[in-house]
């Protein structure tokens, strides 16, 4: 039976989609994923960063050959009308590192990926450079993947944050794998209090990004992961 792919960068992100679904390990290029299926479908959560979910997307091509391989998880809105919650299919990815781009058949809108994450002022920039309307981390290294493998590539996005969102410095606690640790960073919070109102919205937002999200992908698994 032919696999429908899913990468996300961590399980929050589609854990209520996911919950239900079998979980299995396994090794590709000396390391090892966790890989949850159901029915025809794959998801993979890789980590943060285009390093890990290239790797991702590279494992769970080889080993369960997908004829679609989907990048999906948060993105951060680059407009003002875009709002939390919302959930874009792009028409086109960017990688703003050198400006490659990846078209989507059926989508809307365009999708920058950013090797960090982006302060306000660089969401503004970003916008005037590309008419770009979210940014993730993940997507295009994702789609170069598919892309060299010959699997058909697609995105879903759920905006996590606005475009006048400062997000709280939490680079600084992603290792080498793409993991990030939750741990360091409530120690590193918890003595900033002036950081807690940004960090509880943050959380919030998070939430309703992951609801809308994983609604979303159950359109997908229900329409046999055909882009809409």
């Amino acid at each position: 039976m032919s696999k429908i792919a899913m990468v996300a960068a961590l399980e929050r992100e589609v854990r209520p989609l996911i919950k239900d679904w079998r979980a299995s390990e396994k090794e590709h290029a000396g390391r090892r994923f966790r890989f949850f299926e159901k029915d025809d479908f794959v998801l993979v959560c890789g980590g943060i960063g285009e390093e890990a979910s290239r790797r991702a997307a590279e494992a769970v091509i080889v080993l369960y050959k997908p004829t679609i391989l989907y990048s999906v998880g948060y993105a951060g809105a680059l407009e003002a009308g875009v709002k939390v919650g919302a959930v874009m299919r792009p028409s086109r990815v960017i990688d703003v590192r050198d400006s490659g781009s990846t078209e989507i058949a059926g989508g809307q809108g365009v999708l920058l990926s950013h090797e960090s994450v982006a302060s306000r002022e660089q969401k503004g920039k970003l916008h005037e450079s590309y008419g770009a309307q979210a940014i993730d981390m993940e997507a295009a290294a994702v789609a170069r993947a598919a892309h060299a493998r010959g699997v058909e590539f697609a995105a879903v996005k759920a905006i996590s944050d606005e475009y006048d969102f400062d997000f709280p410095p939490t680079d600084r606690f992603v290792d080498s794998a793409g993991r990030f640790s939750e741990a360091r960073f409530a120690l590193f919070a918890a003595l900033r209090p002036w950081l807690w109102p940004t960090i509880m919205r943050l959380a919030r937002n998070s939430g309703r990004a992951t609801h809308a999200l994983c609604e979303d992908l159950r359109k997908i698994v229900t329409d046999s992961g055909r882009p809409a």
